[in-house]
């Protein structure tokens, strides 16, 4: 699974990388995941057994095989190309991607050929604040960088989306628009230029590989590999075609926003063809003017709140399933160049604003920057502010959630707030856990153990920090 700053495919999130190469091959290819392999590897070949235990097992939740399939697909093999990678490292609710040095364990004695692709090549790492995993590549026969111009993934885009027929679970599918970032010089710590000169993709091959995954039963989308949504160049025309063509769509979300971008005609558009609980998710990663300056960050305090009031203005309006049609996301990071104590008051100061004037925001994501080769804050810092600022981090992440975070979602979800179609997706003892499909959606808890991957209407009776509890109505 990879998880970047331009592109999430970590389930239920169908990535743009395993249909790319699924697409390029001509001949029969076989997808499994982590999972598969872990379940065969630790529990068909290692003894292991599958405890039935009161929590879900998210290591091995997302298999795609039997125990039959998947030993005879692994027997047979004679070429496994492995797609890793994680550059923003997350909490995911039912998936663990894994790293480097696990999936060399798990495939190290098998005789194939191995091939690495993906972000990984460029470094990854499952947890922030931290530099990128080092390790032993030997295992690999091959490590390829994932390097394409549009015009050459035009039909395979198109021909690789028949995976989907071998993945039984729900999947919300990631569709890309362009790569590369639009500014010269990017944020200090992203690896997005690295990997990529911008470019954008044609809006009739979008719409031709949403409307193969449609044709394949896939009602779920988000436009969400690219850095961001609003310099897409004909994004009207793009979200009107794909509502004309696809008109059963449940689904249709963006993610990564620049708030310099933010206009009222395309807020506007993406309220009109989208669906509710979307969400445009602003890099802002810090209001400290000092560290915006340090590490070339791609908008200011007042640039961004500005933006944050043109969403609020027609997006906050309740929409069908329960959630506001459109709300701004914030993300905040530590550990960057410059960072003092007055971060931290900064950061506070401006979210403060944000609550004072009433705005919406549906989430604040905090972490800590994981460092990776070839970026400025690589070579001019590494980890100098990491370890500097390390023992402040709690404090300034639960002042966030406390003061700022819980306070936004009882406006944001009060109580007797009815929410539809949350599938729900893991036990933890007598209690359930689901989301509705889409972009950054709620976690919402239940009492009792409901049946997975069933939708269920809820109504919200409570709020922790990040999530709210319900019943079923």
């Amino acid at each position: 699974y990879t998880d970047e700053p331009a592109g999430l495919g970590v389930p239920p999130y169908l990535g743009t990388y395993p249909r790319y190469i699924a697409g390029s091959l001509n001949e029969d290819i076989n997808y499994i995941t982590i999972d598969d392999l872990r379940y065969c590897r630790n529990y068909l070949s290692g003894g292991k057994r599958v405890k039935d235990t009161q929590k879900t097992n998210i290591k091995i939740y997302n298999r795609t095989k039997d125990d039959i399939d998947i030993r005879r697909i692994l027997d047979n093999t004679s070429e496994l190309i492995v797609v890793l990678g994680v550059h923003t490292p997350g909490k995911y609710l039912s998936a663990v991607p894994g790293t480097l040095k696990e999936v060399s364990e798990l495939i190290k004695d098998f005789s194939f050929k191995k091939v690495l692709t993906g972000p990984a090549v460029y470094g990854t790492r499952l947890e922030g604040g931290k530099f990128f995993e080092k390790a032993d590549l030997t295992v690999f026969n091959s490590v390829e960088k994932f390097d394409f111009k549009y015009d050459e993934i035009k039909e395979t885009a198109v021909k690789g989306a028949s995976i989907i027929k071998q993945i039984p679970a729900l999947r919300i599918i990631e569709i890309e628009t362009s790569h590369g970032c639009s500014r010269k010089k990017g944020c200090s710590f992203c690896t997005e230029p690295i990997k990529n000169r911008l470019e954008f993709r044609a809006k009739e091959d979008i719409l031709m590989e949403i409307k193969e995954f449609y044709k394949l039963g896939c009602r779920y989308f988000r436009l969400g590999k690219q850095s961001c949504i609003y310099s897409y160049p004909y994004l009207d025309e793009l979200l009107r075609g794909i509502r004309n063509e696809c008109k059963e769509i449940r689904v249709l979300h963006v993610d990564n926003a620049n708030p310099n971008l933010v206009t009222e005609e395309k807020i506007k558009a993406i309220v009109r063809y989208c669906t509710s609980g979307n969400v445009a998710a602003f890099g802002v990663e810090s209001f400290d003017k000092d560290v915006i300056e340090e590490n070339n960050l791609n908008t200011t305090p007042e640039k961004t709140i500005e933006a944050i009031k043109i969403i609020n203005k027609y997006g906050a309006e309740r929409g069908d399933n329960g959630m506001p049609k459109l709300l701004p996301g914030i993300n905040l990071l530590f550990g960057l160049k410059g960072e003092s104590k007055r971060t931290h008051e900064e950061n506070m100061k401006y979210l403060k604003q944000i609550l004072d004037d009433n705005l919406l925001l549906r989430r604040i994501n905090i972490r800590q920057v994981t460092i990776f080769e070839g970026t400025p804050l690589y070579r001019e810092v590494g980890n100098k502010f990491l370890k500097k600022n390390k023992k402040y981090y709690w404090k300034w992440r639960n002042d966030v959630r406390q003061k700022i975070d819980n306070v936004m979602l009882k406006r944001l979800v009060p109580n007797g707030t009815l929410l539809n179609e949350v599938r729900m997706e893991i036990y933890d003892g007598n209690t359930t856990f689901g989301r509705q499909i889409g972009t950054y959606p709620l976690i919402v808890g239940v009492k009792g153990r409901h049946e997975l991957n069933k939708f269920y209407d809820v109504n919200v009776t409570g709020h922790m920090l990040r999530s709210v509890v319900a019943n079923i109505y």
